[in-house]
């Protein structure tokens, strides 16, 4: 039997399976999640105009002050101030012409039409001047970047009311095994609640167009073959359990039926060896094992990425950080291990049930500490390498 892969070189063969998906224009609001496939270039120059940055009195010259009128946001003063007159301004509202700073409104002392004070402050004070921000024709992303909601109010506020995004992916998922109940609660003896196909569409709810759950689909040939019918039209179909070499694992001579070609199974990695990727024409398929631990650890390396990949991110891969354990950590087997931890922003608790089936531990979790295969035992307080995972 061929040995397990290396996990980067596992995931670098399921990512070289990845294409980009198709370039769609979509209206900016709807584009949260997405990829940009072209840079976001600036359609007007923000601020428009030179604006006041506080409350107070746009000056001219040197004070007093007679006020002559009002800038609001959204009604400028239409006149021209000339020297020792003032405007009323308000945050954002336009500079009026002929003036050149903003008296705080804090600092004035105004008594019927006239402003005094014994601060004048500098000239271009308070201002936001045109264009600071930017200007009409500036690269403001390039393409590549993730959009989320930041990005959203720069792209409107440049006055582009869609953009040029990669398609994220339409995702199946399909959960099999006689042992799993579609009724949470109403579970027979020997049964569990069907719960990877959940978990895995609440993962990668927000990189996928669509995702389908599937199931609980029995351990019979022909109703995984009418499962795998059903997903025909998605980009990814990922399945979960059934992927091992029991007797009852049905998922690869299924998948082979179908007509998909095998490209690799096991990973050296603990929890989560009996991981498979397969190929149908345009189709990537991710076979997850079934205990809930191997399949969460398993999509969070090689699904995740993934599916970043196919959308047109550049980086899929998740980045690891370092933190000293709190604890004493055993040598590592051969198989690069995923330890359960919490992460309390300076240092790591590993949990202590690593049962791939302990759900517990696992929503207790908020990072995944790496053990290279063979790594030799550390010390508590010794930096390890650590995965930040969102459980809430």
């Amino acid at each position: 039997m061929t040995p397990p892969l290396p996990l980067d070189e596992a995931r670098e063969r399921l990512l070289a399976l990845a294409r980009p998906m198709p370039i769609q224009s979509v209206p900016v609001a709807r584009a949260a999640g997405s990829i940009l496939a072209a840079p976001l270039v600036a359609n007007r120059t923000q601020p428009s105009a030179d604006l006041s940055a506080m409350d107070g009195y746009a000056l001219s010259g040197i004070g007093p002050w007679s006020v002559i009128g009002e800038s609001k946001c959204g009604a400028a003063f239409s006149g021209v101030v000339t020297s020792g007159e003032a405007v009323r301004i308000s945050t954002g509202a336009i500079m009026p012409q002929g003036t050149d700073r903003v008296l705080l409104q804090e600092d004035a002392e105004r008594s019927a039409d006239t402003v005094t004070s014994t601060v004048m402050p500098p000239s271009g004070k308070h201002i936001r001047r045109a264009g600071f921000d930017f200007r009409s024709g500036d690269t403001l992303l390039p393409a590549g970047s993730y959009i989320g909601p930041a990005q959203i109010a720069l792209a409107l506020s440049a006055g582009r009311n869609s953009l040029e995004t990669f398609r994220r992916p339409v995702v199946t998922i399909i959960d099999s095994g006689d042992e799993l109940a579609a009724d949470a609660y109403a579970c027979l003896a020997g049964q569990i609640p069907a719960s990877n196909g959940a978990m895995l569409a609440a993962m990668i709810a927000g990189v996928t167009a669509e995702t389908h759950i599937v199931g609980p689909v029995p351990d019979r040939m022909e109703a995984l073959i009418e499962a795998f019918d059903s997903s025909a039209d998605c980009d990814v179909v990922v399945t979960s359990g059934g992927a091992s070499v029991g007797d009852h694992d049905l998922i690869r001579p299924a998948l082979t039926k179908w007509g998909a070609e095998l490209d690799f199974w096991r990973v050296a990695i603990k929890p989560g060896k009996p991981l498979m990727v397969a190929r149908r024409g345009q189709q990537i398929i991710l076979g997850l094992p079934g205990n809930p631990v191997s399949s969460f650890v398993t999509a969070f390396l090689f699904l995740m990425p993934l599916l970043r990949k196919m959308g047109g991110d550049t980086s899929p891969v998740p980045f690891s950080f370092k933190a000293p354990a709190c604890t004493d950590l055993a040598p590592a087997g051969p198989r690069a291990e995923f330890m359960r931890a919490a992460y309390d922003g300076a240092s790591l608790v590993p949990l202590q049930d690593q049962d791939s089936s302990a759900l517990r531990s696992l929503a207790s979790a908020n990072a995944l500490i790496e053990r290279p295969a063979n790594s030799a035992g550390v010390k508590a307080g010794t930096y390890v390498p650590f995965y930040l995972v969102k459980n809430g």
